[in-house]
C-alpha cells in the first residue's frame, strides 16, 4: 500500500475531481454564513446546503472541497478513546442537477482503486435496503462481487433532515482485518467496532421530503459525498487512529517534549495528549475563522475547547503557558492547506496567549475551590447544581470541565439544577437573538426565487432609471403600493448601495409617472437581490413601471468617507499597535465610524494621538485610491487584507490607498484621500475580551464637535469669571487643589471625632467584646472611613489591648470594606487576620487578604454586616 501524507491526499483528491471538471473551492469558513441553523459548519455538506435547496445558484454545478469541520457532541469522549475528536476535515463531491449515481459511484470508484489503490479485496459497499439501483451499478457496471455488498435500513443508509432534498446513500467500508474487530460472531459491515471503517459516503439526493414520511421525485437530483480526510489518511498510513496520523502526530509529539512524556506508556497521560492535541487543533482554525472566546455561542465552544487543553496541560506537569509552542508546529504541518494560519499566525497566538493567561491565574485557586465544593457540595454522590454555577460563573470552568473532575472522583453533577440556573441567561439571549431577526424585510421571510439578480451600478452613478419588478407588503407579493404604506421595492438596477461589509445601505427616492417613494434603507440578499425599504410618500406604486432612483448624494458622500477612513484607521492601528490588529466589525455611516479590532488591553492616550496623527497625514497627502477587481490569488499576492468569516468568490475588489491599506472591498469609497477633510477619534474601549472599539468622524462632524467644544469653554470661562478662556487650565487646577485641602481637613475632623467616640467608649467596647482564651475580640461597625484610617485605628486599638483581635468594617451604600489586626499575643493564640478577612469576605461575597498581624478585604453584600459582627466567633 502505498504512504501518502495527508497533505497529500488533501491535494491528490482536489487535484482528481478538477480532471473531472469539478469547480475546486477553498474550504468555507466555521462560522456558517447566512445559516442560523447551525453554530458551527459540521460537515462538508453544511455550507453547500442553500444550493440543494435551491435558494442560490452555485457558480458551477460540479464542486470539490475540503471543509474544516468542528462537532462537540462527544466532546467528554476526546481524549478517552482515540477514535473521538471535535475537529475534521470532509472531502466532498457535489453535483447541483447534473451528473448522478452513476458517475458518482464511477468517480468514487476510480479513486479507490487507480489513485490512492487501496487493496481492493478489504473494500466492502453498503448500499440502502431498497436501492435495486445503486446495487446494478455496483456489480454490473463497476464489477464489484457482490458479496460484498450489504443492504442495510434507513437508520444506516438513508440521509435525511426533516423535510426537503433527502435519499438514500452507499458507503464504502475498509476491512482493517479480525485483529481490529470485537470478535462477535456477528461483526459484519455496520458493527460499531474498529473492524470496519466507513471512510466514504455517497449520497444520492433523489426525494423531495415533505417531512411527514411522503417523499416525490426530484425533478433533478444532486449528489453529496463525504470523505473524512483523517480516516483515509488512517487506512494509507495504516495506522490505528487519526492521533497517528503524521501532521497530526506531530502536534502530539510537540505536546510531549513540552511535558516530558512518552505517549503509550501511561493512560491517564494518554487521555492528556490527546486531549490537548484534538482541542489545540479546533481552536486554532477557529480563531483563524474570526472566532472570539466567549461565554456564549460559538465563542463558548472554543473557550472549552481551549480551557480544557489548558486544564490537561496542567495534568501533564505542564507549568505556565505552553499552547504558544504547540500552534507553531500546527501552523507549520497545516499552512500548505490552509495558508491564512501563516498570514493569521500572530493573531491567533494573541488570541490564546491572552485566553491561557486568564485562565492560569484562576485554574489553580478553582481547582482547590472545586474539590472543596466537592466535599461540602456533594449529596449521595451529586455535586449540587449551586456549586456547578459557582464554578461556571466564577471561575469561567465549563461545565463539561466540571463533569470531568467529577467523573474523576466519581461523582456526577445536578445538570438539572444547572441549567435552571442558566435558563434565565439562556432566555434572554434567546429573546435577543428573536429581536434581531424580526425585521419585516428579512430576506429569510421572502421568496425571491423568481427574481434576477439585481444589477448594482451605483460606484459611479447616483441616479438612474429602473423597472420596479416587484412589491413586497407584509412579507406576500402585491401589484401596487399606495400613500403611507412601508414597503420593499425590488427593480432590476439600482444605485443603492445594499447594507454590507459594516457600511449602512443608501437613503433616496424612488419616483414613477404615478407615485414617489423615500428609500428609508436598503439590504442585498444572498442570492444578490436588492431589497428597497421604502414609504409611499406620494400617489400609487406599481409593479412594471419605469422609476427614476435618486440616492442622496450628501449622505452618500459622508458615508464613502467614513468608510475610506476606516481602512486607513485600520491601517494606522496596525503600525502604532502591531501587526495583531485584524478588523473584527465595523459599522459605517453618515456620521461616524464605528470599529472594532483584535487587541487585548485599552490605548493609552499616546497611541490614540499616534493614529490619529497616522491617519491625518494620510489624508493630507493626497493619496488616489485605486479600486480595481482581480483574481482573488493576485488580490492575495499583493497583500490584500480579508475580513473574518467572509467567504470570497474568484473574483474580488480590491481598495488599494496607495499601498498604506490594501483591503478586499464592495463598499464605496473616495477617489482621493484628501476628500476625507481630518479625522478625530471621540472614543476607545473594550467590548469583549480580546476585542477593542473606536468610534470616530471625519470632515463636517469634526466642526461641530470642534464649535461644541469651544462653546462649552466659553461656558466654563464664564462660570469661572475668566475674560481669556486660555486661563482655564491654571484656573481649574487651583480650584481642584483647594478642594482637595477642603476634603482633607473634613477628613481629619471626622477622623477626630470618630477616634474621640472610640476613646470615650474604649472601656465599654473592651467590656462588651467577646474574650476567648485570653484573647479580646473587638469587632465594630463605624462610619465611611478611608482604609489607611481603619488601619491606623487598629494599631491604636492594639497598642492600648495587648491580647486584642481587632476586626473593623465600614460601607457606603454599595460595598464595604473590612480592616483585620492581630496582637503578638492573639497571633500566639492561633489568630490570623488574613484567614479572618477572608472567611468573612467569602460570606459578604468579596475577597481579601494579607498577613498574620493585619489583612484588609472588601465586599458588596453590605446588608449582613450586622448579622456577621453579632456571630463573629464563627469566622475567627
Amino acid at each position: 500500500m502505498k504512504w501518502t501524507g495527508l497533505n497529500d491526499i488533501r491535494r491528490i483528491f482536489l487535484d482528481f475531481y478538477e480532471q473531472k471538471g469539478h469547480k475546486i473551492l477553498s474550504s468555507y469558513p466555521l462560522v456558517p454564513q447566512g445559516d442560523n441553523s447551525l453554530l458551527l459548519i459540521n460537515s462538508g455538506m453544511a455550507p453547500m446546503k442553500k444550493y440543494f435547496l435551491g435558494q442560490e445558484k452555485p457558480e458551477n454545478v460540479r464542486i470539490a472541497t475540503c471543509q474544516k469541520c468542528i462537532r462537540t457532541p462527544d466532546i467528554e469522549r476526546v481524549g478517552k478513546t482515540s477514535r473521538h475528536g471535535t475537529f475534521f476535515e470532509m472531502l466532498g463531491n457535489f453535483s447541483f442537477g447534473d451528473y448522478f449515481k452513476v458517475e458518482a459511484i464511477e468517480f468514487a470508484w476510480e479513486f479507490v482503486k487507480d489513485v490512492v489503490k487501496l487493496p481492493l479485496e478489504n473494500i466492502w459497499i453498503s448500499i440502502y435496503l431498497d436501492d435495486d439501483e445503486a446495487f446494478k451499478i455496483w456489480r454490473d457496471v463497476i464489477g464489484f462481487p457482490e458479496e460484498r455488498i450489504v443492504r442495510l435500513g434507513k437508520v444506516d443508509n438513508f440521509w435525511e433532515i426533516g423535510s426537503g432534498p433527502c435519499g438514500p446513500c452507499s458507503e464504502i467500508y475498509f476491512d482493517r482485518g479480525e485483529n481490529s474487530g470485537c470478535n462477535s460472531p456477528s461483526c459484519a459491515v455496520g458493527c460499531d467496532c474498529d473492524r470496519y471503517v466507513e471512510f466514504w459516503n455517497l449520497v444520492f439526493s433523489q426525494y423531495n421530503s415533505d417531512g411527514g414520511g411522503n417523499y416525490s421525485l426530484m425533478e433533478k437530483p444532486n449528489i453529496d459525498t463525504g470523505m473524512g480526510l483523517e480516516r483515509l489518511a488512517c487506512i494509507l498510513q495504516q495506522v490505528d487512529n487519526l492521533f497517528e496520523v503524521d501532521t497530526i502526530k506531530s502536534v502530539m509529539e510537540k505536546i510531549c517534549l513540552i511535558a516530558g512524556v512518552v505517549y503509550k506508556q501511561d493512560e491517564k497521560k494518554d487521555i492528556s495528549l490527546r486531549v490537548i492535541t484534538d482541542h489545540i487543533r479546533g481552536s486554532v482554525f477557529m480563531i483563524s475563522d474570526g472566532v472570539l472566546p466567549s461565554n456564549e455561542g460559538r465563542g463558548y465552544v472554543l473557550r472549552r475547547l481551549l480551557r480544557r487543553a489548558i486544564r490537561h496541560g496542567k495534568l501533564l506537569g505542564i507549568k505556565g503557558q505552553f499552547l504558544e509552542q504547540v500552534v507553531g508546529i500546527l501552523v507549520e504541518k497545516n499552512q500548505d492547506g490552509y495558508p491564512e494560519l501563516r498570514d493569521r499566525f500572530d493573531y491567533i497566538i494573541k488570541i490564546i496567549n491572552n485566553e491561557e493567561e486568564v485562565f492560569l491565574k484562576t485554574l489553580d485557586k478553582g481547582i482547590e475551590k472545586l474539590a472543596y465544593l466537592m466535599k461540602t457540595e456533594v449529596r449521595e454522590g451529586v455535586f449540587s447544581g449551586e456549586g456547578c454555577f459557582l464554578m461556571y460563573d466564577t471561575f469561567g470552568f465549563p461545565i463539561d470541565l466540571i463533569e470531568e473532575i467529577g467523573d474523576e472522583k466519581g461523582i456526577t453533577l445536578d445538570k438539572k439544577r444547572f441549567d435552571e440556573l442558566m435558563k434565565g441567561q439562556k432566555q434572554k439571549a434567546r429573546d435577543a437573538r428573536k429581536k434581531s431577526n424580526s425585521i419585516g424585510w428579512d430576506e429569510g421571510e421572502l421568496n425571491l426565487d423568481q427574481f434576477p439578480k439585481t444589477e448594482f451600478i451605483g460606484y459611479k452613478k447616483i441616479s438612474i432609471e429602473g423597472n420596479i419588478l416587484g412589491i413586497i407588503k407584509h412579507n406576500f407579493l402585491e401589484q401596487e403600493a399606495v400613500l403611507g404604506e412601508e414597503v420593499v421595492l425590488i427593480l432590476d438596477r439600482t444605485v443603492f448601495y445594499g447594507e454590507s461589509g459594516g457600511q449602512v445601505g443608501d437613503r433616496g427616492f424612488i419616483a414613477s409617472k404615478q407615485g414617489e417613494a423615500r428609500v428609508l434603507g436598503c439590504k442585498k440578499s444572498s442570492s444578490g437581490i436588492y431589497l428597497h425599504r421604502c414609504l409611499i410618500e406620494k400617489g400609487t406604486i406599481k409593479v412594471g413601471e419605469i422609476a427614476l432612483e435618486s440616492l442622496e448624494k450628501v449622505i452618500r458622500n459622508r458615508i464613502t468617507r467614513n468608510h475610506t477612513a476606516a481602512h486607513l484607521l485600520q491601517s494606522a492601528l496596525q503600525k502604532v499597535l502591531g501587526n495583531h490588529v485584524l478588523q473584527a466589525g465595523q459599522l459605517v455611516d453618515e456620521n461616524r465610524i464605528r470599529f472594532d479590532f483584535s487587541h487585548f488591553s485599552g490605548m493609552t492616550r499616546e497611541e490614540i494621538g499616534e493614529t490619529e496623527k497616522i491617519v491625518n497625514n494620510y489624508i493630507s497627502e493626497g493619496i488616489l485610491v485605486d479600486i480595481e477587481e482581480m483574481d482573488i490569488k493576485k488580490a492575495r499576492e499583493r497583500g490584500a487584507m480579508a475580513i473574518f468569516g467572509e467567504k470570497y468568490g474568484n473574483i474580488v475588489r480590491v481598495v488599494d490607498v496607495g499601498g498604506r491599506s490594501i483591503e478586499l472591498c464592495g463598499g464605496s469609497h473616495v477617489e482621493n484621500t484628501n476628500e476625507i477633510g481630518i479625522f478625530k477619534i471621540l472614543s476607545e474601549s473594550s467590548v469583549a475580551s480580546g476585542v477593542r472599539r473606536i468610534e470616530a468622524i471625519t470632515g463636517i462632524e469634526v466642526l461641530k464637535i470642534l464649535n461644541s467644544i469651544e462653546e462649552d469653554v466659553f461656558k466654563i470661562g464664564m462660570e469661572l469669571k475668566l475674560k481669556n478662556s486660555k486661563d482655564i487650565v491654571q484656573r481649574v487646577i487651583s480650584l481642584n487643589k483647594q478642594v482637595k485641602e477642603k476634603i482633607k481637613e473634613v477628613e481629619e475632623y471626622n477622623q477626630k471625632t470618630i477616634f474621640q467616640k472610640i476613646n470615650d467608649k474604649f472601656d465599654e467596647i473592651v467590656a462588651n467584646s467577646l474574650v476567648i482564651d485570653g484573647v479580646c475580640i473587638i469587632a465594630q461597625k463605624l462610619g465611611k472611613i478611608d482604609t489607611k484610617v481603619l488601619k491606623l485605628f487598629i494599631d491604636k486599638i492594639k497598642d492600648k489591648q495587648k491580647n486584642s483581635l481587632v476586626i473593623l468594617m465600614t460601607s457606603d451604600k454599595e460595598k464595604g470594606t473590612i480592616a483585620v489586626g492581630a496582637s503578638k499575643f492573639a497571633i500566639e493564640k492561633g489568630y490570623n487576620s488574613g484567614k479572618v478577612v477572608k472567611n468573612i469576605c467569602e460570606h459578604l461575597e468579596g475577597k481579601g487578604g494579607g498577613r498574620a498581624d493585619s489583612a484588609i478585604g472588601g465586599f458588596s453584600k453590605i446588608s449582613d454586616i450586622d448579622k456577621v459582627l453579632n456571630d463573629i466567633s464563627k469566622f475567627i
